[in-house]
This record gives C-alpha cells, structure tokens and sequence, in this order.
C-alpha cells in the first residue's frame, strides 16, 4: 500500500532530473505475538457390540446385525484448492511455512551470515518469522490463483472480493465475530487500480466498474498474521504494447530489492531505483513514452498492525541519508508512469485507518461514536475499506466515519492519479532485515 510524500517535504530532496521527495508515514509500535486460534475437528463413531436376542418358539429366524465398520479418517489434503480455500496450516503442519528467498548481506556486514551472535538472535525470532511467513505464503497463493483467473469483464467488485474472500479462508479468520479480523486476514484493502490511477482505489458498494482489454490494472494485496503485514503488489495487463512499462517497473522495484540491505542510505537507494525505472521506454499506440519514476511515492517501513511505518523508500535519487537498520521490515514498491510522474488526490475515498496517534476528543455525534467503537474492535490501526464496514451489517455510517476523519481520528487515503491518459504500473515485496540474512518474504515464482 503505498505512501505518499507529503507536498513541503519535496523541496528536500535532490532529484537528478530536478525533482525527488521522501516520505514518513508516523506509525505506533506494538505488536501481538501469540499464535493464531486454529479449531479441527474429525468425525468418529464408536463400534458397538452386537446383542442377538433369543427368537420366540415358532418364530422366524431374524438375520445377525452386521458390525458397523468404522468410518474412515479423511486424509489431510496436500493441495491448495481452485479457488483457494484449504487453510495454510492444513497445508503445512506444525508452522513449517516455506522460507522466502534468503540473501546474504555483502561487503562489512557479510559476517552476519556465520555470526554465532546473530544466528542467535534471528533464533529468538520464531514468532515473529513464522507469523510473516505464514502470511506471504498466503499472499502467494491467493496472488497467483487471481493471476490465473482475473479477465477482462470482470467487475473490480467481483475481483477484490474474491482475493479477500480468499484470504480470509486460507488463514481461517472470516473477520465477522468481533476482532476476529484482528488475529489474521486481509492487512488493508485491495488496490485494484486502472491506468491513471496509481493507488489506493478499491470498489465501495454499488460500484459497477468493469475491467476492459485494454486497462492496466495495479493490484496491490496485503495480508497478515497477529498484525504481521505483508505488503505485496503486481501489475496486469492484456494488450502486449504496455509490455516495457510493466518491465520497468518490474525491473526498477527488483532492483530496489537487490540494493536494500543493512547501512543502506534511503536517498542512494532512490538513486538506484529511479535509474532503472527511467532507462525504459514504451511504445503505445504508435507514441513513445518516457517511463518516469512516480516522485511523489515511496515505499516504506511496515510495524506491528501498522501498515505505514517511520521511514520513507524513495524512488528517486534524494538527500535522505536515513539507513536501513538491523530488523527493520520493508515494503520496497516502485511506481511508474507514462504521464507526469506526479499523483494527485482525487475522487471517492475507499480506504480509511485508525490514527495511532489520534487526539482525544469529545465526540458529539453519537453515530461517530458507536462506528469509532466498531473499528476499534474490529481493525484496530489495521487499514479497512467501507466494504469491511457494510459486511459487519453497519448501516449509515459514512456521516459518523467522516466526523472521526475530520475529528483527526480516522486518516482516510483518497485514490492517487497522475494525468488523465497515462498509464502507470506497480511492483511491490516485502523485505525483512534479519540479522543474519535478507528475506524476501513475498518473493514467488510469478514474481
């Protein structure tokens, strides 16, 4: 889920075609380290004895009840169903979720790989790595069964619900009883955004968009385990011409990727990532297009049920020489655009996150107070979309939600667009600094 710079802290940076920006996303720190609530059961019966009574004199002969057999036990499935809906834990027992692509820190921190010090700590780290790993290897597998299946004539309705629905079965949290939603599922609202529009639409109820042939479509997922965000994205499209933008991007976030590491800079990784994103060009319906870095979006670190953390990912070249530390989590996501490479807010807002640092106010509208409940319980600081609301049965709440946004309470994320015309296309992974090793949770096969 992407982070936008805000417009003053875009003097700061120096940008090698004139104009850069960083970001920082406040967020609080906390985290809920026990295991998710998991319930099976399996069906038995018991066998009973079979009791023959004598026949009366002169009566027939009654034929012996047969044993029952003992029912069978069903065998565990092996196999993720189409569409997915068997739970990761069936799939793999005992918290055995697969690593993601393991890489060995370079140059004065390549002997963390063989230190006995911080093998240790990156051993104190179970939980923590089992609850991320639980979680990107649901996003892999609900990410690669929509790659499968998304075509165009689908409404974005159809297609965001049923990458959530598909979540939520896999981790085994529906997010209907109350804080259900809070142990495991989606880590904020899909982004299924089209051409101009970079980021953070998703339908809100009525919305009848349908997917056309020839729209670029950015889907941007996120899932979590005890508030262990995985924040992960792709780009797709269907006519071959976007085929350069869609490798530039692809190439520009692997590259922020590769270059990301312990003691790294912020502002040199920017560097990094915008040569890479603007060494490409793309062809489309017979006009040439630069392809430029979004200057005006970042990556960003991820904390405990708090998708945006305190420190920015640019990407462009910029002054931040804020480093990269020992244990923190990224999401490196990159953006490009045929247009301005510039977004700008506008239109129906569909996402929406309780302010960890919100004031404390004296609410007079009562509906305000009554839906400020109802996320706390149900999303905490965990991002959600007016979808989430109608499926809990709320009614009439959207004069009580934008009370809690103008009370400073609640941040709502408008949809972010570059100029009307232009395309633009994302790539996003998950990152997790350990002290031994970098991890690539989200890394897949597909991408």
């Amino acid at each position: 889920m992407a982070a936008k710079a805000p417009s003053d802290e875009l003097k700061k940076l120096s940008v090698s075609d004139g104009g850069a920006n960083t970001t920082a996303a406040a967020a609080a720190n906390g985290a809920k380290d026990s295991n998710v609530a998991e319930h099976s059961g399996e069906d038995s019966e018991d066998d009973a004895d079979d009791q023959t009574a004598e026949p009366a004199p002169g009566a027939a002969k009654k034929k012996k009840n047969k044993k029952k057999k003992p029912k069978k036990k069903k065998k565990a499935p092996t196999a993720q169903t189409d569409p997915p809906s068997v739970l990761l834990s069936q799939l793999f027992p005992n918290n055995t979720y697969p690593k993601g692509e393991e890489v060995e820190y370079k140059d004065e921190n390549r002997y963390r790989t063989t230190s006995e010090e911080k093998r240790h700590l990156d051993n104190l780290n179970s939980d923590f790595l089992t609850d991320y790993r639980h979680a990107a290897e649901t996003h892999r597998q609900v990410r690669q069964w929509a790659q499968r299946n998304i075509k165009p004539g689908q409404t974005l309705t159809e297609i965001a619900e049923g990458i959530e629905d598909s979540i939520r079965r896999l981790v085994g949290h529906d997010g209907l009883a109350e804080g259900d939603a809070k142990i495991a599922g989606v880590g904020f609202p899909t982004g299924v955004n089209l051409d101009h529009i970079a980021a953070h639409f998703t339908p809100n109820a009525g919305n009848k968009t349908v997917l056309q042939q020839s729209n670029v479509m950015k889907v941007d997922i996120g899932v979590h385990v005890n508030g262990r965000i995985v924040d992960s994205a792709f780009t797709i499209a269907f006519d071959p011409m976007y085929d350069n933008l869609l490798a530039a991007v692809k190439d520009a976030t692997n590259t922020g990727v590769k270059e990301a590491g312990i003691d790294v800079r912020l502002g040199e990784l920017g560097g990094y990532i915008q040569e890479a994103m603007e060494s490409y060009e793309c062809e489309i319906n017979g006009t040439t297009y630069p392809i430029k870095s979004i200057r005006n979006l970042t990556g960003h670190t991820i904390l405990p049920y708090s998708i945006h953390g305190t420190k920015s990912v640019p990407i462009v070249k910029s002054a931040d020489n804020t480093k990269m530390e020992e244990g923190d989590v990224f999401a490196i996501e990159t953006f490009g655009s045929t247009g301005n490479g510039y977004v700008h807010d506008e239109g129906e807002v569909s996402h929406y996150a309780l302010r960890s640092d919100a004031p404390k106010v004296d609410l007079r509208l009562s509906s305000a107070k009554s839906l400020l409940n109802v996320i706390k319980k149900n999303f905490g600081t965990i991002p959600f979309a007016r979808r989430y609301l109608d499926r809990l049965g709320q009614e009439k709440y959207l004069l009580g939600l934008n009370n809690l946004v103008q009370s400073g309470i609640v941040e709502d994320y408008p949809p972010l667009l570059d100029k009307k015309g232009s395309y633009t296309a994302q790539f996003e992974h998950t990152i997790l600094l350990r002290p031994t090793v970098k991890e690539v949770i989200s890394r897949g096969e597909d991408y």
